[in-house]
């Protein structure tokens, strides 16, 4: 027995020993370097990717094979027998080899980019890195014309991740995959008024940049391949596996105000585990402070504006001449872990797996609190709370809002081919959670009536005073609850190519949703709650689940070598709303030896209605004109929608089509051109505030209207352009919404149409909940740039192109009742603008490369003005008097600075400055 012990001992040391390092340089058919290539030791788990300029290291078994393999290239096989270094230059193809990517769009055995019959767009690591972008949504906005996100000023939980949408359909509408598994949704829904409102997506900023191996997007309906959501497309995000190498990145950038600082580290780094298997895991850290863009008060206005005492105004302005706001951008720090791997169990057996978790921590702050807002005449207790106890020493506060996010997901799974069946069976889990605080606040309705110190009594305004009206005894500080979501999905996945011509693919997922209403301290709820953000009540909180079931069926036939046809068909099951069944069709005919290809689609989608849509129910502080207001949001199965006649809600219904061409006249030039046309059925919203008498003003979600979206979207690059002794790549996207309105009536509830008297004539849906759905993202967006590669040197220049912008204020009249202005009446339209991004990179040594990103190099800002719908609002804006009251009330009398309330084209903060160093090792 200690004799075989000790073979297998020396066994094992020879394997160990007759491993040795492999390093070389993968470049195209110019000579250029070309990153991300997967390298993999054939018949192992054992790979790598190749770094930014090429170059790679591995550790294999002497002799082994070593496969390389990138999208647009043939796969090419070098043995590594008597060598160290292997220098592959890869020959360009149309697509890439089938087994080597996951290409979203197809439940058939895969095909590659090309072959496939829908639009989608390949972001490599590298092209997310050189924006200088500090998350991954932002660097997607500076990448992808149809994708668009902003940061949104003072919108309370709104600021833990910014709504996102690709192609002006709402984050509801694109569905989020994580090496091809979905992600899950996060707890919060979009209340306040700004693009997304009502609405539920996924936390892409939570997704570490640097585990990012590659991007997929799929712009297209795919709601018969992969169920719910994908109505505007999917985006699939392939994390790294290489192991034969890693990196670490120390990151920092400040405005040109001198704000917002950031700073960051993340190692990316990978191993083998044992001969068949590897891991690849991405740490993360970062912290960006506070970038502040208030506008500057005048006395006169705010006198005006409040009807305030001129005295008391030019004191607290003389101290704060921005009125002690703060918008623009919050301060955030962010944790993020993530790690990818897998083993062969076998020859046809393969195990995989990742997991991610993220922690973000984020404070904003609600509108300062002028002292002239609320005498401390009236409320005398307010000169101790905020002040030194004495009059006049009260100067107002500012809430603060914190919140503390937890992201997490993680897959399993088993990926087998027998007889050339492949058969994939995983388990994914992922949830979000949101826990909220509010300090420097108060709650208004707080007494004690014992005089004894304690909370004991809390009644609504007007205010009843404790026997001592000049002291509060209740608190500052308030924890108002949060929310959270977790889902689990069950995938199994089975396809074959049956000949040269048939492809099918079929399989099932199982997916169970849970959504939870966090309570919070009774001291954030009771009476008119905390002071900016009140807290969920009891009997507004819970937990809430549901189930869903759903089969799929696709095939892919090649009518010739040229005629491409594939359809999907689709049935799903809901436990709460019953059943949907969707399908697709598309197909490609390529010609002039595969230079020019035309493709279509026409398919079916749906959309269920999230958890949080059914289940929301809350009191919350907005903006509303010249007023912060506090408003109710009904529960879709409460009582009390019942009572005002809301019907529960039923899924969304989509017919999509696409029309488009592919033309790749020469190796180095490409373009593509696709037509889309979107209507979407009983679309949910979340309505305005509706006045039902007794029952007081509620907003709820329903489906209210349908709407139609249609569009172009073009991409075109032209690379290796020779320019002295460097090379040039040149690339041009774009784009541009004909059509993005509602398409019929609006569909008001019976309890609404049956409102009399002078309750008559409201809606759940007015001019500004349209142009926040349909206006408030760029009509189009181009973006042109180019790369110069020089000896050790990248020059990146990069400008992108925003789009106007509409939106229509809640109210544009000011407190001077004259101005009889209708939220129709006029509109506010950002401008048209060239923000232009500058990247230099330089490669110092063979490991440490130095990248200086400028950002908005020309510091370009928002800008906007108002427009009039009708004769006497134009009339009325003539008058430079009227007009300046106009723009006071839908800036909160000035105190943003480029941008109203409701929001903006792209960030407001101006000049960037970002600067980057890398270490692989």
């Amino acid at each position: 027995m200690k004799k075989i012990t000790l073979l297998l001992f020396l066994f094992n040391v020879t394997l160990l020993f007759a491993q040795k390092d492999i390093s070389g340089k993968v470049t195209d058919a110019s000579g250029q370097g070309i990153p991300g290539v997967n390298i993999s030791e054939k018949g192992s788990s054992t790979g790598t990717t190749s770094d930014f300029d090429g170059k790679y290291l591995i550790k294999v078994q002497d002799g082994a094979t070593l496969v390389f393999s990138y999208l647009g290239y043939k796969k090419a096989e070098r043995s590594t027998a008597n060598v160290t270094e292997i220098n592959v230059t890869l020959e360009e193809q149309d697509g890439q080899q089938l087994e080597e990517v996951a290409i979203v769009g197809t439940r058939t055995a895969p095909r590659s980019n090309t072959t496939s019959a829908l639009p989608i767009d390949m972001l490599s690591a590298r092209d997310l890195t050189s924006t200088g972008q500090a998350t991954f949504d932002k660097a997607l906005q500076y990448r992808i014309p149809s994708f668009n996100t902003v940061q949104t000023p003072v919108n309370d939980a709104t600021s833990l991740l910014d709504p996102y949408e690709i192609r002006n359909l709402g984050p509801s509408r694109t569905l989020i995959l994580i090496n091809g598994k979905r992600k899950n949704m996060s707890a919060l829904v979009y209340t306040q008024t700004s693009p997304g409102r009502g609405e539920t997506g996924s936390d892409i900023s939570a997704i570490p940049t640097d585990a990012i191996e590659r991007v997929e997007i799929l712009r297209d309906g795919a709601s018969a391949q992969y169920g719910s959501d994908a109505i505007a497309g999917v985006m699939n995000v392939i994390l790294k596996k290489n192991t034969g190498f890693g990196s670490s990145t120390l990151r920092t950038g400040i405005t040109s105000e001198g704000d917002g600082e950031m700073y960051g580290i993340s190692l990316n780094n990978g191993s083998t585990i044992g001969n068949k298997g590897f891991i690849n895991y991405t740490v993360d850290f970062s912290k960006v402070n506070l970038a502040n863009r208030p506008g500057i008060l005048n006395v006169v206005d705010e006198v005006s504006f409040w009807g305030a005492d001129p005295t008391e105004v030019k004191t607290f302005l003389d101290k704060r001449p921005d009125g002690g706001n703060v918008n623009g951008s919050p301060e955030t720090a962010a944790a993020k872990f993530l790690i990818n791997g897998g083993s062969d169990l076998s020859e046809n057996t393969q195990f995989y797996y990742n997991a991610a978790y993220v922690y973000k921590k984020v404070n904003s702050f609600a509108n300062y609190r002028a002292p002239y807002w609320r005498s401390a005449s009236s409320m005398p207790y307010l000169t101790s709370l905020y002040g030194n106890g004495t009059l006049g020493s009260y100067e107002g506060y500012v809430p603060t809002f914190i919140g503390d996010l937890n992201d997490y997901n993680a897959t399993i799974g088993f990926k087998s081919k027998m007889n050339g069946w492949i058969t994939d069976v995983s388990l994914t889990t992922g949830g979000n959670s949101q826990i909220y605080t509010v300090t420097n606040s108060q709650n208004r309705s707080y007494t004690d009536t014992n005089g004894n110190g304690e909370q004991d009594d809390f009644i609504t305004e007007p205010f009843i005073y404790a026997s001592d009206p000049n002291v509060y005894t209740g608190q500052t500080d308030f924890k108002p609850g949060g929310t959270s979501f977790n889902h689990y999905v069950g995938n199994l996945d089975i396809s074959k190519v049956l000949s040269d011509k048939l492809s099918i693919g079929f399989g099932s997922e199982f997916r169970t949703e849970n959504f939870e209403i966090l309570a919070g301290d009774e001291a954030s709820y009771i009476g008119s709650g905390a002071d900016s953000f009140q807290g969920n009540r009891p009997e507004n909180s819970g937990k809430f689940n549901r189930y869903n079931l759903g089969f799929y069926f696709d095939a892919a036939y090649d009518v010739t070598k040229d005629f491409l046809v594939n359809g999907t068909i689709r049935y799903e099951n809901y436990s709460d709303f019953g059943d949907a069944i969707v399908w697709k069709l598309s197909s490609r005919y390529k010609l002039w030896e595969d230079k020019l290809t035309f493709r279509a689609s026409a398919s079916t989608g749906f959309r269920a209605p999230s958890l949080h849509q059914i289940y929301t129910e809350k009191s919350q502080s907005t903006f509303s004109g010249t007023n912060i207001v506090v408003t109710g949001i009904t529960s879709n199965v409460s009582t009390t929608a019942r009572r005002i006649g809301v019907p529960k809600l039923t899924p969304e219904k989509s017919t999509n089509y696409t029309l488009g061409f592919g033309f790749k006249p020469a190796k180095n030039f490409n373009l593509t051109v696709d037509y889309y046309n979107i209507k979407v059925s009983d679309r949910i919203v979340l309505g305005n505030l509706i006045n039902f008498g007794a029952t007081g003003e509620q907003a709820f979600f329903v489906n209210a209207i349908d709407s139609r979206t249609e569009g172009i979207d073009f991409v075109a690059g032209y690379r290796n352009i020779s320019l002295g002794s460097g090379k040039l790549a040149l690339n041009l996207s774009g784009n541009y919404t004909t059509v993005n309105r509602t398409a019929g009536t609006i569909r008001n509830p019976a309890g609404v149409q049956n409102l009399t008297g002078a309750l008559a004539g409201q809606s759940v849906f007015n001019s500004t909940q349209n142009a926040l759905m349909f206006t408030s993202r760029p009509q189009f967006k181009y973006i042109f740039g180019g790369d110069y590669e020089i000896n050790k040197f990248v020059f990146s220049l990069n400008n992108t192109v925003f789009g106007p912008t509409k939106f229509n204020n809640n109210d544009y009249s000011s407190k001077d009742t004259a101005l009889d202005i209708r939220t129709n009446d006029l509109r506010t339209v950002f401008l048209t603008k060239l923000v232009t991004d500058l990247g230099v990179t330089y490669s110092a040594s063979e490991k440490l490369t130095v990248a200086l990103n400028v950002n908005n190099l020309l510091n370009v800002l928002p800008e906007y003005k108002i427009e009039a719908n009708t004769p006497a609002a134009q009339a009325l804006i003539d008058n430079p008097v009227n007009l300046k009251r106009i723009q006071q009330n839908i800036t909160f009398n000035g105190r943003y600075s480029q941008m109203t309330y409701d929001g903006y084209h792209f960030s407001q903060l101006g000049t960037m400055f970002n600067l980057s160093l890398n270490y692989k090792f």
